[in-house]
């Protein structure tokens, strides 16, 4: 049986005091590709937020466990140094640091030794090779001036630096033309191993065309209410979500 990851447990949670997730429970085992769906509104987004600790997002019940450890009161770089990684559905712009300079940052906060450099500039250029990145943009000013694409390869390219034991992508696919879904849809599979777990979170089946789910979990109104195989997937296709939670 594989190790579990990530164990929730009847998870609620509030944002502005308003009830999101209503007893929500979910388990990641390592080497799974998990898939949360689900319509607007539903809860996705705000799950994936308390896991990664988002001040904004207060937990009122219930717990989360990373590793067997309870991390539901870690802040998020507590979090993020256990392991665990978001790619933001919006990433951020950042003028003033080089896409170079944060991903060194990053990397020396997560694992909390000095970098090699030389080291950590052959690998960086080889992940941005591997998503067809032009090496010019490791000296461009994080995500300022980038495309929609450029953004969410920009995302990818750091999961692949930090190497988390778990990746949570948000909608990372949205506004990706077909070829940037494949590009990306590979560095997913490049990080994919027995000792780690990704969970995507989406509203369009084209990304899971590549990635091939293990797990899929349709989310409405803050609950988990229908767990499946890939198969799954088709049934959402067919009947939609609505006419789904209704069969």
């Amino acid at each position: 049986m594989a190790e579990k990851l990530l164990e929730i447990r009847n998870l609620h949670a509030s944002v502005d005091g308003k009830e999101i997730l209503k007893g929500l429970s979910l388990d990641i085992e390592a080497g799974k590709v998990h898939v949360i769906m689900g319509p607007n509104g539903a809860g996705k987004s705000t799950l994936v937020n308390i896991i990664m600790g988002h001040p904004k997002y207060e937990v009122t019940a219930g717990s989360i466990k990373f590793e067997g450890e309870d991390i539901t009161g870690l802040k998020t770089d507590e979090r993020a140094k256990k392991g665990i990684f978001l790619s933001f559905q919006n990433p951020e712009e950042v003028p003033g640091i080089t896409v170079e300079s944060f991903l060194k940052g990053a990397k020396s906060a997560v694992t909390g030794q000095p970098l090699k450099i030389l080291a950590f500039k052959k690998h960086l250029k080889e992940k941005m090779e591997q998503l067809k990145m032009d090496e010019n943009y490791a000296s461009r000013y994080l995500n300022v001036g980038f495309s929609g694409g450029e953004k969410k390869k920009n995302e990818i390219l750091q999961m692949l630096m930090l190497n988390p034991k778990l990746a949570i992508l948000d909608e990372t696919d949205s506004g990706l033309d077909v070829d940037a879904v494949k590009i990306v849809s590979n560095g997913v599979r490049e990080f994919k191993n027995d000792e780690n777990s990704i969970l995507i979170i989406t509203h369009n089946s084209k990304i899971l065309e590549y990635l091939k789910p293990d797990c899929v979990h349709v989310v409405q109104d803050g609950r988990i209410v229908r767990t499946g195989d890939s198969s799954l997937i088709e049934e959402i296709n067919r009947h939609g979500f609505t006419e789904l939670a209704a069969l």
